[in-house]
């Protein structure tokens, strides 16, 4: 169970987290995460505020006994991690119909990865060739069998037109 300090209760703090904060999803949960503003050196001398963390379960995922079950785990998973947030810093943790329906070490997993995705600067990438990603390296037209124009070899299939 996590501490009263520690959970949102306002729908303007979910407002403000699912409107800036960074975005991080699996199958099973989504999770939103709102960095802590920078300190100013008074607010430094200062107890800061704890992480506070919210959760949505939506109807998708199932009755209401089966939403409860599902909010009380993930409140207990997060009551493990709150080390790793920082203080002041807002966390929304969405969970979807799958999240019903794992064991609590696989939901675990998928929680830990999540919050490491959002809480991963906007500039490093994990090296996926997506969008905006690492070009891959150009080959070599004689491995390849065909030259900079893209026309087949000698004997290859022939294009034709229509």
């Amino acid at each position: 169970m996590l501490s009263p300090r520690n959970r949102m209760r306002h729908s303007a703090e979910f407002g403000s987290v699912m409107r800036s904060g960074r975005r991080a999803s699996s199958d099973a949960l989504g999770v939103v995460y709102l960095a802590p503003k920078r300190p100013d050196a008074v607010e430094i001398s200062e107890q800061a505020d704890p992480p506070r963390i919210g959760f949505v379960v939506s109807k998708a995922v199932g009755g209401a006994v089966v939403r409860k079950r599902v909010q009380r785990r993930l409140r207990h998973l997060m009551r493990e991690r709150l080390g790793i947030l920082p203080n002041g810093s807002l966390l929304v943790v969405r969970a979807k119909p799958l999240a019903a329906q794992l064991r609590q070490e696989d939901l675990a997993v998928r929680l830990d990865n999540a919050i490491a995705a959002a809480q991963r600067p906007r500039g490093a990438s994990r090296g996926r060739g997506g969008r905006g990603g690492r070009k891959p390296a150009k080959s070599d037209p004689a491995i390849s069998g065909t030259d900079g124009n893209r026309r087949p070899d000698e004997g290859a299939e022939r294009w034709t037109s229509r």
